[in-house]
């Protein structure tokens, strides 16, 4: 972490030479918490749009990472830390899915942004072969029943950061956890009518899914996202594939298909495109889910 130390410390020298800057030019580029809303700081997109959902035009919610990116290969910029500086809340994952994030909170120096990490109090997976087998599996969000936790956990923070908005908050956060009850059920219908169970994903990223509706993750193609598996990881996975009758690999946009093309054409199964972190630029949870399912059909169903 020695380089990314190196690398927040010059983000605080611009934070502090921006802000210097802003005072002399009548507030140009400030923050849009300025104006009376809450300013809200979300490290991936699917708490952002939890956050916006439950905040309501009581919030400004700002990204540090941007939708169709990585968590895990994230570098945050001088306005991303300005915003955090400014903010109330930031809403994390967790269980080591913003490694960078202490330093980055550090860097900021807001003594007075309170941070909830969504993730604390729930059932959490192992990651074995993950690359943080220390912290477990952080793909919690992509468990309706578990992300509805999360929205819980939002709203709460927003409550303290904002008691005014109590009303709101609780209203907002109702309606978010109704449509969540509602996607679960349509996931346990569709799931229900799948042929096959076993799948083969990019990387761990399903297995909340996939422990939630009893799916069956039969192999894993990167055991550490963005690292693309060896010659003989590759013989391995086929030969699990084959073994499990795996029907697809389900790819994901932020990474490389190069091995999955490869175990699909020794397998003869689909590659398919799944999406655990958004399509930007508009990215919607539910719309996103549904996607997902639909493409998760398209190999299982």
């Amino acid at each position: 972490m020695r380089g990314c130390r190196i690398s927040l410390y010059a983000l605080a020298l611009a934070l502090a030479l921006a802000v210097s800057a802003a005072g002399c030019g009548r507030g140009r580029g400030a923050p849009k918490s300025e104006v009376g809303k809450v300013m809200v700081v979300a490290s991936i997109a699917p708490l952002g749009y939890f956050a916006r959902r439950v905040g309501g035009d009581r919030v400004e919610v700002e990204m540090l990472v941007p939708p169709g990116s990585s968590p895990h290969t994230f570098e945050p910029k001088p306005e991303q830390l300005r915003a955090l500086s400014k903010a109330k809340v930031l809403v994390l994952n967790g269980v080591g899915l913003e490694l960078w994030a202490d330093d980055l909170i550090g860097a900021a120096r807001n003594p007075d942004l309170k941070v909830v990490k969504t993730a604390d109090g729930l059932d959490i997976l192992r990651a074995s072969g993950h690359g943080q087998e220390q912290f477990g599996n952080p793909h919690v969000w992509l468990d309706p029943i578990d992300a509805i936790r999360q929205v819980e956990k939002i709203r709460d923070a927003l409550i303290e950061a904002d008691p005014a908005g109590a009303d709101t908050y609780h209203g907002n956060a109702d309606s978010l956890v109704a449509d969540l009850r509602k996607l679960d059920a349509e996931i346990k219908a569709a799931v229900a009518t799948f042929r096959s169970k076993d799948f083969v994903s990019q990387h761990a990223a399903w297995a909340y899914f996939a422990r939630r509706y009893g799916l069956v993750e039969a192999a894993v193609v990167e055991t550490t996202p963005g690292r693309e598996p060896s010659p003989g990881e590759i013989a391995d996975i086929v030969q699990t594939v084959k073994k499990a009758g795996a029907r697809a690999v389900f790819a994901e946009p932020q990474l490389s298909q190069k091995a999955a093309q490869v175990i699909a054409a020794e397998t003869g199964a689909k590659v398919l495109l799944v999406n655990p972190l958004g399509i930007p630029p508009d990215y919607d949870y539910l719309e996103t889910m549904r996607y997902n399912l639909a493409e998760l059909k398209k190999g299982l169903g």
